[in-house]
């Protein structure tokens, strides 16, 4: 007996989206479950969309032609919410993945999340923090460029007057705490989703949050199993208390 995999729904903006990111964003969704769907909206009559051309023959993408009847309106946007619904009444989907920086997939995203779906975003780094919030996790797809060319970041993007992301980090370590301030790192990872679906550690230039906490240098750490370190524990670091003399 197999472990379920979670079905997605993957739904793609061209016009907000670029086939650069394709292959990164395509193995981030292959980490969250299968892409059952994958269908890309644009009005493929456009040149400006040639450069999607390769990008759909080689990942399989399903294109949506859709004509702009109205200079100014974007019909794209209208096709992808109804297809969105219409896919969300079937039952059959565990998540959707909703690929643009247009805030006008709000709502939709809102309404999915109301059904007890998750909700995937991805989008650029410039995305409406209204779009963002209502994900129960958003991507910044410039992320996920550096990733696909193997460009790791050779020198952490943390500051150290980065008040806002110390307080966040210490904020979730602390509301997963146990009474002696430990606090499993898996649990930390989720309550940083929660508070703010776009966090990412690969944002701040680490390719995994425990790099990321011990670049804070605030967090001290222990392993449930010192030989294996399958669960991996942090808490705040307590003062030095001084040796009686």
């Amino acid at each position: 007996m197999t472990d379920h995999q979670p079905r997605l729904a993957v739904l793609i903006d061209a016009d907000n989206s670029q086939p650069s990111t394709i292959e990164g964003l395509l193995d981030e969704i292959a980490a969250l479950g299968i892409a059952s769907v994958k269908r890309i909206y644009g009005d493929w009559t456009d040149s400006q969309l040639k450069s999607w051309k390769s990008a759909l023959l080689e990942y399989g993408l399903q294109p949506i032609q859709q004509f702009a009847y109205t200079s100014g309106k974007n019909a794209t946007d209208s096709a992808m919410i109804i297809d969105a619904m219409d896919l969300l009444y079937t039952k059959n989907f565990d998540g959707f993945c909703i690929v643009s920086s247009d805030s006008d997939f709000t709502r939709l995203a809102s309404r999915i999340r109301e059904s007890g779906v998750k909700v995937y975003g991805f989008g650029e780094q410039k995305t409406p923090k209204a779009f963002i919030g209502v994900c129960d996790k958003f991507i910044f797809t410039e992320n996920l460029r550096r990733a696909q060319n193997h460009k790791e970041s050779a020198t952490p993007k943390i500051k150290a007057d980065d008040k806002a992301l110390l307080s966040l980090v210490r904020n979730a370590v602390e509301d997963t705490a146990d009474e002696a301030g430990w606090s499993n790192l898996g649990s930390v990872g989720q309550k940083l989703i929660n508070k703010s679906p776009e966090f990412d550690p690969r944002t701040y230039g680490y390719k995994k949050l425990v790099d990321l906490i011990i670049g804070l240098k605030i967090f001290e750490f222990k392993a449930s199993d010192p030989f294996s370190k399958s669960q991996i524990y942090i808490r705040v670091k307590r003062p030095e208390r001084n040796p009686k003399k």
